[in-house]
């Protein structure tokens, strides 16, 4: 993979981020600039894992000047997905429920 689809991973990572918070059903405790770093590392870790197994390039798409393949944006939302929800099982405290019930 080069470089520039690296930098573009990071780039998508907040949208990807932001996916798999809204997939994930009901709420969770994280905060904008923890989705945007599980968004970042689940799109690098989705390129990876899309390239190393060799699914990048098998179903592009395009619109515009923009090019992108299905099953690697899969890959990453997935792996958003289970970022987010480990972050919010592990934000989830004693201190922070009991604070949550008293409102």
């Amino acid at each position: 993979m080069e470089i520039t689809g690296y930098l573009s991973a990071v780039l998508v990572g907040a949208v990807i981020g932001v996916l798999g918070r809204l997939i994930l059903p009901g709420r969770q405790r994280i905060g904008a600039i923890l989705t945007l770093l599980i968004g970042i590392g689940a799109a690098l870790l989705g390129s990876y894992v899309a390239h190393r197994y060799g699914l990048d390039d098998d179903h592009p798409a395009s619109w515009w000047r923009l090019r992108w393949d299905w099953v690697p944006l899969g890959i990453q939302v997935g792996f958003a997905v289970v970022g987010v929800g480990l972050a919010n099982a592990l934000t989830r405290t004693p201190l922070a429920d009991r604070d949550d019930a008293s409102r």
